[in-house]
């Protein structure tokens, strides 16, 4: 099964701000709460392994999540895949101006190797982007 999320936030913030956040695959890691620990795996940070912790019967340790940013377009867009041997993931942000910042455009397709994986980030993944808009928020405000 597939699961797929669309969820879009507006910012007080121009899209350079947003990018400086959204761009940094360490930033997007600390914000995803089954990310134990994250590792950046080379110098331009385009790779990076997530340690997943699923809270799920079948996996019963820590997932390694090999993820790539296959795309970026400064300042408006990034793409990134990951996969491991529980999941596979796409990640989108697309950051749009407006006429009081920016729009955070964010999509996202899992697609679940194990039973359950599916099931956890179906009732989860808006959860998990609603963390993503509460820490870009908490770095905008702390660093204007």
């Amino acid at each position: 099964m597939t699961v797929r999320v669309d969820r879009s936030f507006e910012l007080s913030a121009p899209p350079e701000r947003v990018w400086d956040f959204i761009a940094d695959p360490a930033n997007r890691a600390r914000s995803i709460s089954v990310v134990d620990e994250y590792t950046v795996t080379d110098n331009a940070g385009r790779h990076v392994t997530w340690h997943v912790e699923l809270p799920i019967p079948l996996v019963r340790r820590t997932v390694s999540v090999e993820t790539e940013d296959v795309t970026r377009k400064p300042p408006e867009y990034v793409k990134f895949v990951g996969d491991s041997s529980v999941l596979h993931v796409t990640g989108e942000h697309e950051i749009v101006e407006t006429e009081t910042g920016s729009r955070l455009e964010n999509h996202f397709v899992v697609d679940g190797k194990l039973p359950g994986v599916e099931q956890f980030f179906k009732h989860n993944l808006d959860d998990e982007l609603e963390n993503l808009r509460y820490e870009l928020e908490r770095d905008l405000q702390t660093t204007q």
